[in-house]
């Protein structure tokens, strides 16, 4: 895989953008927890808190360009096992939206989005938990699967240069591509990204949060 298209694959774990179109790669989709949203115990309703497409068109600069990936909005956690099979162990998770957000999410959504002019892919996704504790387990549970992928031989080729503390999770790859995380309350927020500046997850994720009570 050249490094082109592994680092737009390492950003949605599902998408290849090649010659100004999108191509899904096969992966199986997994529920994180049996019934996930249908009888959900989190407090807060993951939906409140995703931004629209006019919001992400505005914040993107992108306009009409920025579409929806076909296939790629769902409330389903994917597992993508085309790109796990050859991952190391401890960085099958990169691909593995089961094992990045945990077993005890209560809700989930995730959208991914399209620029085809200039090459971007950016996504915002949001899992809800039970409680405030869950949440914060699940959080640090992330954390500590990227310390141990960031250990192996090939972890800078997913997570490249990387941060945290207590409410964030900061990953930035070679080229142009990162993800974020923030946690807050319930809920732990992801955004992933390429080919678009670093204030675009930044505006995009502080907009998530506002929207999450306290």
């Amino acid at each position: 895989m050249s490094s082109a298209a592994a680092r737009l694959a390492a950003l949605s774990a599902a998408t290849l953008l090649a010659a100004g179109c999108a191509q899904t790669i096969a992966g199986s989709a997994t529920r994180a927890a049996p019934g996930i949203d249908d009888e959900s115990h989190s407090p807060v309703d993951v939906e409140s808190v995703m931004l629209d497409q006019a919001q992400m068109r505005a914040i993107t600069g992108a306009g009409e360009s920025l579409t929806i990936v076909p296939s790629m909005d769902g409330k389903i956690p994917v597992d993508v096992s085309d790109l796990m099979n050859g991952t190391p162990k401890e960085c099958q998770w990169y691909f593995a939206e089961t094992q990045t957000f945990g077993q005890e999410v209560e809700e989930f959504h995730k959208t991914t989005f399209q620029n085809p002019p200039d090459g971007g892919l950016i996504s915002e996704g949001a899992a809800a938990y039970r409680d405030p504790e869950t949440a914060r387990h699940a959080f640090a549970d992330l954390v500590g699967r990227v310390y141990d992928c960031g250990s192996t031989e090939l972890g800078s080729t997913f997570i490249g240069d990387w941060t945290a503390d207590a409410n964030t999770l900061r990953m930035r790859s070679s080229g142009t591509c990162g993800r974020d995380y923030r946690i807050k309350n319930v809920v732990l927020a992801e955004v992933s990204f390429c080919s678009f500046p670093d204030s675009v997850p930044d505006i995009i994720m502080t907009n998530i949060m506002d929207k999450v009570p306290d």
